[in-house]
């Protein structure tokens, strides 16, 4: 009986590793690895993907923001003095929110360049430094603002004790949903009803129900990894960065590891034609890396 048990358990094994590997074959392209694009940057963040799957991105020491043409496999200058602007995200109408922290602020920027400063604080105090946002269909947005004091920032004091969520709505108000160690990527999807975000010093990525707008579950622990930035794709798999880019499921249990050859991974999006194509940004570069899944809508 021991040995047949034994016997059962090395079956049910290999059954469970080939089952992954199957999944893995379902995800990635045997034998691609990522493209680097460009190199001539001194910081890439922020990546997010227009309705036609274009990647727009930060390159904050020199305040520019650039985009990926997915078509020609080009990267192209947007926008020159951008508050220096860290992570970003389209909302709903097309328009690019972005974190941008050289004042404390969030902007909505057009296509054709025409910025509005949605945001300069809280309760009358300077926000910190908004690092990465999230729209949601109700028109409003979940942003981290951690403190990273910045060498450009002229005169800063520190108004805001506290490294918090907050929850903008489309009317203007701000509300401060929950303080962490130093909150930092978020991403969140309305088909599965989710929202994640990443206490990057704590080393931990929570993830909460989203119950309406601007309502939220208590958090719970996804895994036991801080992330700089995160996406997802269509399966519920996250992927974390900061050593190279590290996918987990949906259950919080990591499955693969992307490497990268930089010092550091900063963030990551779905982009191109299908929305199958990884975009990367690390430290002085951007990288794309196809898959077989596609990213959330």
């Amino acid at each position: 009986m021991k040995n047949i048990f034994k016997i059962g358990m090395i079956g049910l094994v290999f059954a469970l590793v080939n089952c992954q590997s199957v999944n893995y074959n379902k995800m990635f392209y045997e034998g691609v690895q990522p493209e680097k694009v460009s190199d001539k940057f001194s910081f890439t963040e922020g990546p997010s993907a227009d309705k036609e799957g274009n990647v727009y991105f930060t390159d904050q020491p020199n305040d520019k923001i650039y985009y990926w043409d997915w078509k020609s496999n080009q990267v192209i200058e947007f926008l020159n003095k951008t508050g220096r602007a860290n992570g970003t995200h389209f909302d709903k109408d097309g328009y690019l929110i972005t974190c941008s922290d050289d004042q404390g602020e969030i902007w909505k920027i057009s296509k054709d360049k025409k910025v509005e400063v949605l945001l300069k604080g809280f309760e009358g105090k300077r926000l910190n430094g908004p690092n990465d946002v999230w729209n949601d269909e109700f028109g409003g947005m979940y942003f981290t603002d951690p403190l990273y004091e910045r060498d450009y920032w002229v005169g800063f004091k520190q108004e805001i004790q506290h490294k918090s969520l907050y929850y903008r709505d489309k009317s203007g108000k701000v509300t401060k949903l929950e303080t962490f160690t130093q909150p930092n990527g978020i991403v969140g999807s309305e088909k599965l009803k989710k929202l994640y975000l990443s206490d990057i010093d704590a080393g931990k990525t929570y993830v909460y129900d989203i119950l309406g707008e601007g309502k939220l579950s208590e958090k719970k622990l996804f895994c036991e990894m801080g992330s700089d930035g995160m996406t997802m794709d269509k399966h519920g798999n996250l992927y974390l960065t900061g050593d190279g880019v590290h996918v987990f499921n949906s259950s919080g249990k990591k499955i693969y590891h992307i490497p990268i050859p930089e010092d550091w991974t900063s963030n990551v999006t779905f982009g191109g034609k299908n929305n199958d194509i990884l975009f990367i940004t690390a430290s002085k570069s951007v990288y794309t890396f196809p898959l077989r899944v596609r990213g959330i809508k």
